[in-house]
């Protein structure tokens, strides 16, 4: 169990956990907090609540979190970290989602990292809590592991040195996804370095039960390709241009097949040249399968996460195509919600 800073003591961690109706979830997050084991000092609690309607404020601070409230006009993940660095003590910054559990380790382990003065952020392992609960649990699973090493960017869930954050200005508030691989592409712009490290980090609760919040997050995915992708074209250190062009070329293939099969199909009054279109999408999510078999020891779960990897373009692009639709007509969207 940590200490808890007091208003006279210096941290040596500040906690900074965001959230809006997490409820439950919000208790069992901050009650991991406590339950971690010392990094060395007392540690602050930090919880940003973007205007919940539910007991979340209260709920956190009976568990000994500080609380801020903010009341955006738009509700975005980068408002409430940057509310919570700005007002955190400690030189180390923890960000972490209402919705996930901390493991007790990550923070003594992630923090010798810190040694090399280049190290701006580390960051771990993140899996689902209960994969087992719908297959796109057990699918989006995968999403979160990536190989060990200098990265690009990290996820929500990250370690980060304040200094740094208030050199490169924190998060972007304008964006309302890809905040995080916004920031650091700045941080790497000036010379630092992203880590992930092979250690268990937090397990998340994703909930994802139903097909329209596959989609809708999908969709969110693809907003952000282009928004942040965009601002960056041209530059020495691009973020997602390869991404989102290669997801435009990859739809376009998979929609112009279909429509030729389809009408070949219908030009001969037989089924095959529409069954060879589902032959070579079959082929091509057997090559995914195995591509990314490293992430799983269930040849099942990989095919699945094989499907979901050509699935997805359609959403993404519709993404892609939204914030064109925005930004040339000047509109700002609000946040796509999937939960």
């Amino acid at each position: 169990m940590i200490e808890l800073a007091q208003n006279q003591t210096e941290p040596v961690l500040s906690v900074v956990v965001i959230g809006r109706n997490e409820g439950a979830r919000l208790v069992r997050c901050l009650e991991s907090v406590r339950a971690m084991n010392s990094p060395g000092g007392p540690v602050e609690i930090i919880y940003v609540d973007s205007d919940s309607t539910d007991q979340s404020p209260s709920r956190a601070e009976e568990l000994g979190a500080r609380v801020l409230v903010v009341h955006p006009e738009r509700p975005t993940a980068a408002l409430g970290r940057n509310a919570g660095w700005r007002a955190a003590r400690a030189e180390f910054v923890l960000f972490l989602d209402g919705d996930t559990i901390l493991d007790p380790d990550f923070v003594g382990q992630a923090m010798k990292e810190f040694a090399d003065p280049k190290v701006a952020v580390v960051w771990g392992t993140r899996r689902e809590i209960h994969p087992e609960q719908s297959l796109y649990n057990r699918v989006l699973d995968l999403d979160w592991m990536a190989p060990v090493g200098p990265s690009q960017y990290c996820g929500g869930d990250a370690l980060m040195r304040r200094k740094v954050l208030e050199e490169v200005g924190g998060y972007d508030q304008t964006l309302i996804a890809g905040e995080e691989p916004e920031m650091c592409r700045r941080m790497r712009a000036v010379g630092y370095v992203i880590l992930h490290v092979d250690l268990p980090m937090t397990g998340h609760d994703l909930a994802m039960l139903r097909w329209a919040q596959y989609w809708r997050r999908a969709t969110r995915t693809g907003y952000a390709y282009a928004e942040v992708s965009a601002r960056f074209r041209g530059t020495d250190i691009p973020l997602w241009e390869a991404e989102s062009r290669h997801n435009r070329r990859r739809t376009w293939l998979q929609i112009g097949l279909f429509l030729a099969g389809l009408a070949v199909s219908l030009w001969w009054l037989k089924p095959w040249p529409l069954l060879a279109v589902a032959a070579f999408y079959g082929l091509l999510i057997v090559r995914t399968t195995f591509k990314f078999r490293w992430k799983s020891p269930s040849l099942l779960t990989c095919f699945c996460y094989g499907v979901h990897s050509h699935i997805q373009q359609v959403p993404i692009f519709l993404g892609q195509l939204q914030y064109g639709k925005d930004a040339r007509q000047g509109q700002k969207r609000g946040l796509i919600e999937y939960k």
